[in-house]
């Protein structure tokens, strides 16, 4: 193997994401980087520690990158598999890393942390805004007084409030008593506590901002390049903690990952077989199509769609009434299916019907095979409608928004039928496309509603397309598959060739590749669930330790299918940030494994590929 070479083309990567990030500097302005939709943005208030975090990072990348070409001087030749699959998993680590930075420089603040401070010892709770007022809203987790001093300090933000501040908001009396009560609170309450030694008491009850650590930088960098959208912080929409021009980094890593890095790359980097090694890394599946004979130009190909209808759809965005700022990261978060929005409330903080459907077409797009999309561009759509895959992922949103609609009623999920459609069609291509947007608290739905987006979640969308997950021509391959097996068990002497789309499909590898991908899948998922539980104390769920093994199981299911949101403590209202930091870089694994496919990064541990080398 060429590792001059492999060290080479990852010094091109490394100069490329640090390039990219200088995209990212224009919106520190005040004159870009403002939300309209957001009356708490500060007219005229320029980014400065953003910028500086976002000057520094480009200068590390261009530094590494520099390094990287030093290292790998005078490497002549050509990227053959082993090379190209070295290239495809170590600039996926290296993105993450780089990516970081501009997180972890700027102090970008994950969330609010409450201190409490009784006669005995301090209590020390971490995002109230998240797992905390969740436990608060329930009627026996605290007393009518712990509630009123809880939602008197969160009135008051992150500057705190000291004792006679919450005498002067509840009465002398009532706050005396109220502080009295956090500090003997119930076992129930304890749990959700982590405890210190008694420290400070001149100022009993105060709020402090926690910013990311170097794991959760990473794994909001990953989530970002793997087009996975789950995030660490709790509040999205304070400039002065996540500043503008950072949120728009968050949002690029979805742009450069969404047709996936190296793709994107290929056709500066791929040479020879390489091209195609690496163009099979991104794009899996067994369709034999192709938009070109050469996979550099089908690269370039696949990228002019990519970033023509990212531009379409921001522009669109924008005259439906967005910034500019608003409209192009939700548009890097629509088309590379990964779901980073600006807001705490995802695309229902807009409100908008309009917004909504228009989010949902580009939903489809982005999860529909780019060869297709490119064979409608030359006027040739019969290819889409004769497509077996883009007739059973159209048919499965179809039929589940169905059923989430009926059930949806049945249950009294959605107060009438518009709003059901609305609502129901919007999750389910959000999750059926690895999109992870949301307008509607799918985890407030019925038992059937939630358990069908789950399921859902390991579809995904069409091979060739942005979409995560396992891919719709996979889940048909295997049901033909399985349906094959089985008559061969009770009829051995019938030999049946394996179809798809009337065509015999004359890979004579396939049926095992599906065969063992699906098992990896069960194995890593059934693994992963477990870490998680053995992992994460049970405290991480407060007094609802109940949910903890269908929460875990979510979370895995949406870290390595790419979704983002999954159910209860990772519901579409919360985030990852009060995992553990273990559990955090398990799940960045996770993200990882499901946007490479699994074998480019599972290769990086095998001992014989690197001795190989």
């Amino acid at each position: 193997m060429n590792i001059r070479l492999v060290i080479n083309k990852l010094g091109i990567i490394s100069v490329l994401i640090g390039g990219s990030m200088l995209f990212s500097l224009l919106w520190a302005f005040p004159a870009l980087g403002q939300r309209q939709h957001l009356p708490k943005t500060i007219p005229g208030q320029f980014e400065v520690h953003g910028f500086l975090a976002l000057i520094i990072s480009i200068g590390i990348c261009f530094f590494v990158g520099a390094w990287f070409v030093y290292l790998g001087r005078g490497a002549t030749g050509q990227l053959f598999l082993k090379e190209a699959m070295a290239v495809v998993g170590l600039s996926w680590v290296l993105a993450t890393l780089l990516g970081a930075f501009p997180y972890l420089i700027s102090g970008t603040v994950r969330g609010p942390s409450v201190r409490f401070v009784g006669t005995q010892e301090a209590l020390f709770l971490q995002e109230p805004g998240w797992l905390g007022l969740r436990q608060w809203r329930k009627e026996d987790a605290l007393t009518g007084l712990q509630r009123d001093a809880v939602k008197a300090i969160l009135a008051a933000g992150v500057d705190g409030l000291t004792a006679d501040e919450l005498k002067k908001a509840l009465g002398s009396d009532v706050a005396e008593s109220a502080l009295q009560e956090l500090a003997k609170s119930s076992d129930s309450w304890r749990r959700a506590l982590i405890l210190e030694s008694p420290g400070d008491t001149t100022n009993p009850l105060r709020i402090r901002e926690v910013t990311m650590t170097l794991v959760d930088a990473l794994f909001e960098s990953q989530s970002g390049f793997s087009t996975t959208g789950a995030t660490v912080i709790s509040d999205l929409e304070k400039p002065d903690a996540v500043p503008h021009c950072i949120l728009m980094w968050r949002s690029t890593t979805h742009f450069l990952g969404g047709l996936g890095i190296i793709v994107l790359f290929v056709a500066i980097l791929g040479q020879g077989s390489a091209g195609k090694a690496l163009m099979r890394a991104e794009i899996p599946g067994p369709s034999k199509e192709g938009s070109q004979t050469r996979m550099q130009q089908a690269a370039q190909v696949f990228a002019a769609i990519y970033c023509g209808l990212t531009a379409i759809l921001a522009v669109v965005l924008k005259l439906e009434g967005l910034s500019w700022f608003d409209a192009f990261c939700h548009a890097f978060g629509t088309m590379a299916t990964g779901g980073f929005s600006t807001y705490n409330a995802s695309v229902g903080h807009f409100n908008s019907p309009l917004i909504e459907y228009t989010i949902i077409v580009f939903m489809i797009l982005a999860g529909t095979n780019f060869v297709l999309l490119y064979a409608v561009c030359l006027y040739q759509p019969g290819k889409l409608f004769a497509n077996v895959e883009w007739r059973m992922y159209m048919a499965l949103i179809a039929v589940v928004t169905l059923l989430v609609l009926l059930f949806g009623m049945v249950h009294e999920t959605f107060g009438s039928l518009q709003e059901g459609l609305r609502y129901g069609l919007f999750q389910v291509v959000s999750i059926i496309t690895t999109t992870g947007y949301c307008t509607n608290d799918f985890d407030l739905w019925s038992s059937f509603g939630r358990a069908i987006l789950v399921i859902l979640m390991f579809w995904g969308g069409c091979a060739g397309s942005t979409g995560g997950g396992m891919k719709v021509i996979r889940h048909i391959l295997f049901l033909k598959i399985v349906r094959l097996e089985v008559e061969q068990a009770f009829h051995p002497t019938v030999v049946r060739t394996l179809r798809l789309g009337g065509e015999p499909v004359d890979d004579p590898n396939l049926r095992k590749n599906i065969l063992v991908y699906f098992s990896l899948i069960l194995v890593i998922f059934i693994f992963s669930w477990m870490a998680v539980v053995t992992i994460e104390p049970d405290t991480t769920w407060a007094d609802e330790s109940e949910h903890k093994l269908l929460d875990s199981a979510s979370a895995v299911a949406a870290t390595l299918n790419n979704i983002g949101p999954g159910l209860g403590t990772v519901g579409p209202t919360r985030n990852y940030g009060h995992f553990s930091g273990l559990t955090k870089l398990l799940f960045t694994w996770l993200m990882m494994l499901g946007r490479l496919e699994i074998y480019v990064i599972l290769v990086l541990f095998w001992p014989r590929f690197w001795r190989a080398l």
